[in-house]
């Protein structure tokens, strides 16, 4: 049965795209930190003197390296988690030194300014004294005596780098490519645990509703249709401010208003599954009403409900985008696609457009990408096919 499953679903090419470009997502969605450029805690590096930079920008950068910053912990950047930056970067056009400090200069007016012996601390770790139009750095035994050209091309060769940003920056300076790879864990983090919340309650509510009948079937329907009759999104917002903003009340909300299809689903497969003749062996046997649900009727409904699951993953990607869009979902310094794209719609009409469109359209490719998985399951598990 597994076979063939899976050979009806390597027959369907749409979904296997789609289940090859969800894993591709995990992938970046797990690996965090270690795979954006920018590998801060939620790509938040902000540098306003670099807002809005276009797509393939190229700026220098001054990195001075931080002391006692050591962090020994190995999966720290993993998934939601960010590298503890050991340098500090400032972006610059052009540098000069006055009296022991380096000047940073950006587009005219001064952006930064680093003590001589803060940025050239390999050079002298002890004491330092600036004597123009030489710099002379005393390090214990041994004295270093450099001109300002000298000076600047050491500084320029040791500490100056060059920095590209693929997508340009946002209207905080930050990378966009990180900030939209930073996205990725919300959606699928958000997507998966309120699928999880949802299967939790949907099964308990729908087996005992199929299973028992009577009474018991009718005050759950009645429960299922009140929830049914009120809009999605207006109970999402309805829960979210009863619990409050955040990123873990966004998942709980949607968990709470999806588990009506599943438990839909699993009622009527219990339905017609109860009088089943394994069933009723089982009961003839004595097999209890729980030993009879989870071991042998809920295997046998599960192929409906794998399919309607990928069906809500997509459906809480969009419902997470639309709270964090309208400042309920997750919250800054988080990355959201909701989130860019309420910072950036106001550009819609300008060519600075991409800053909106790009979240969306990672919004689109992903909601795509379960939906084309959804409709894979459902043609694989389909005995009829």
């Amino acid at each position: 049965m597994r076979r063939s499953v899976w050979k009806r679903y390597k027959g369907n090419t749409s979904a296997l795209i789609g289940a090859g470009f969800i894993l591709v997502l995990t992938t970046i969605a797990i690996g965090g930190a270690y795979l954006r450029p920018d590998s801060s805690a939620n790509a938040n590096q902000q540098q306003l003197s670099i807002a809005r930079l276009p797509m393939g920008s190229e700026v220098q950068v001054l990195n001075v390296s931080r002391y006692g910053i050591q962090d020994s912990r190995l999966f720290q950047g993993l998934l939601f988690g960010g590298l503890e930056q050991d340098s500090r970067e400032s972006v610059f056009d052009s540098l000069t030194f006055e009296a022991d400090k380096v000047v940073l200069m950006f587009k005219g007016s001064v952006t930064e300014k680093f003590l001589l012996a803060e940025v050239c601390f390999d050079l002298a770790q002890n004491t330092y004294s600036y004597t123009p139009p030489n710099i002379k750095f005393d390090a214990g035994s041994r004295s270093f005596v450099f001109t300002e050209n000298e000076l600047r091309a050491q500084v320029n060769n040791e500490y100056v780098l060059r920095k590209r940003f693929l997508l340009g920056t946002d209207s905080f300076g930050r990378d966009l490519l990180s900030r939209l790879m930073s996205g990725i864990i919300v959606s699928l983090s958000v997507g998966l645990i309120s699928v999880l919340i949802s299967l939790t309650i949907g099964i308990l509510m729908g087996a005992i509703a199929g299973y028992f009948r009577g009474w018991v079937d009718e005050v759950v329907m009645w429960l299922i249709n009140v929830i049914w009759s009120i809009p999605t999104l207006l109970m999402v917002i309805a829960i979210t401010l009863v619990l409050g903003k955040g990123f873990v009340q966004v998942f709980i909300a949607v968990g709470l208003t999806m588990w009506v299809e599943v438990a839909r689903i699993v009622r009527g497969q219990f339905i017609s599954l109860r009088e089943s003749a394994f069933v009723e062996a089982g009961r003839s046997m004595g097999f209890s009403g729980i030993r009879l649900m989870l071991k042998h009727m809920l295997p046998n409904a599960m192929g409906p409900v794998i399919v309607i699951s990928a069906a809500n993953f997509a459906s809480a990607i969009l419902i997470e985008a639309g709270l964090s869009f309208l400042g309920i979902g997750t919250q800054i310094p988080m990355a959201s696609w909701g989130t860019m794209i309420k910072e950036h719609y106001g550009y819609i009409t300008t060519d600075l457009a991409y800053l909106a469109y790009l979240p969306g359209l990672c919004i689109t490719l992903m909601v795509l990408a379960f939906t084309l998985v959804g409709n894979g399951l459902r043609d694989a598990l389909d005995v009829r096919s």
